[in-house]
């Protein structure tokens, strides 16, 4: 299964709330850009070869409630590297690997996102692992590695204090990913996460877009996003154009108790906003630059829904393609560093590029909305409680944008 759930207790931290659904199950005339069709399951593992595993953690007696999402970006990952790019929309974060990537254009190496004080548990993990699987016959360690691992900060539901993430989740994850659906709200290194002023986490979309291939013929590809989202003010939520965010802060302030927990809430956001880490896959070949403009594309997705990047927000996005595959970071006795030896790789023509633009920023978009749609109401650490979005209320407002725009669209007699 791709999601294994560490309870330390019985209690989750998570409140049950009316059935939570996905996005397009709970409007179904939404439309949120050009290219309507996703892949069978929605999300990143939609992408050929991207495999994922997310676990979360939760005591209630200590305040923990935190958790791990690990992605492959193929079972290979240590042998057969996959081009990957960066970008910083804003720097208030961490994601480590990020200058080799820029370095060279090449990720071989699982991507694991937590909580910002797990960076380091999680950098062992994967060393851990490759270490346990990869010596050489000598028992050496004699392969290059540079961990990816993405953090947002999960401080206001979970006690940092008590570093609750291992490197035996890492290890785990990596062990256990699979290209099941990914679940999402509270969810693996989502799991105590806020977004636009509600409960939110881990979301993930795909779009599939059609194209050719290297002869010609007609081939659809596939571009995904997976998120964790934990950064933004309610006043500025906005879903398929509708000021969804600004209708609900006005019905919270006509409410006393309401309006105090708001206030409190804003106030902790202004003093330190979330960030987002923004994982975006596809199966066509692309190359390093190409990777790098795909993954700026994610702030179009950001910034519909309503994020503005705020100074302490860490947005930082990175894309890979399981389109192609270069040679790992094992020496052999055959390559010389000094000697230069020719790889041959297909790449889409750069001038094609506009489809996977466009499918990035809207992947990026629903993979939001599913976070926040998908998260229940959570209490956590000094008894804090976060709210999820409430779903009736979103599809009254959404669903009323929609019929007024279908009436100012509908042809004249």
């Amino acid at each position: 299964m791709g999601r294994e759930v560490a309870e330390m207790t019985s209690n989750t931290g998570a409140e049950t709330t009316a059935k939570r659904v996905r996005l397009r199950e709970l409007i179904p005339d939404i439309k949120l850009g050009k290219w309507e069709r996703t892949g069978p399951k929605n999300g990143i593992t939609d992408v050929r070869g991207v495999l994922v595993h997310t676990e979360s953690i939760h005591d209630k007696k200590k305040g923990i409630n935190t958790g791990v999402t690990t992605i492959l970006p193929r079972k290979e990952w240590m042998e057969k590297a996959c081009y990957a790019g960066v970008f910083r929309y804003n720097g208030s974060g961490e994601l480590t690997g990020s200058h080799w990537l820029d370095e060279t254009g090449l990720l071989s190496s699982p991507i694991v996102i937590s909580n910002s004080f797990a960076v380091g548990a999680c950098h062992t993990g994967i060393y851990q692992y490759a270490a346990d699987h990869y010596r050489n016959k000598k028992g050496d360690v004699d392969w290059f590695l540079m961990p990816v691992v993405g953090e947002t900060y999960d401080g206001m539901l979970n006690d940092l204090s008590q570093f609750a993430v291992t490197p035996e989740h890492v290890v785990r994850g990596i062990e256990k990913a699979s290209s099941d659906p990914v679940p999402e709200g509270n969810t693996g290194g989502g799991t105590a996460m806020s977004c636009q002023g509600f409960k939110a986490g881990t979301g993930t979309s795909s779009r599939v877009v059609p194209g050719k291939d290297k002869d010609g013929k007609e081939k659809e590809y596939t571009v995904a996003a997976l998120v964790q989202a934990n950064y933004g003010r309610m006043f500025s939520l906005t879903i398929a154009g509708a000021p969804v965010g600004r209708i609900l802060r006005e019905e919270k302030l006509r409410n006393a108790a309401a309006r105090k927990a708001l206030e409190e809430y804003e106030v902790s956001k202004s003093a330190k906003d979330g960030s987002i880490i923004i994982v975006i896959a596809t199966d066509a070949p692309l190359t390093a630059v190409e990777l790098q403009r795909l993954a700026r594309r994610a702030t179009r997705g950001v910034s519909r829904v309503g994020g503005y990047g705020y100074n302490t927000s860490g947005d930082i996005f990175m894309a890979f393609s399981t389109g192609t595959e270069a040679p790992g970071q094992f020496p052999t006795e055959d390559i010389r560093s000094d000697m230069i030896e020719i790889l041959q790789h297909q790449a889409v023509d750069e001038r094609n590029m506009d489809g996977l633009m466009e499918a990035a920023g809207e992947a990026t978009e629903e993979a939001i909305l599913n976070s926040l749609c998908m998260a229940e109401t959570m209490t956590g650490f000094r008894g804090r409680t976060i709210e999820a979005m409430p779903l009736d209320e979103v599809k009254n407002i959404v669903q009323k944008h929609i019929d007024l725009e279908k009436e100012l669209t509908k042809p004249k007699d």
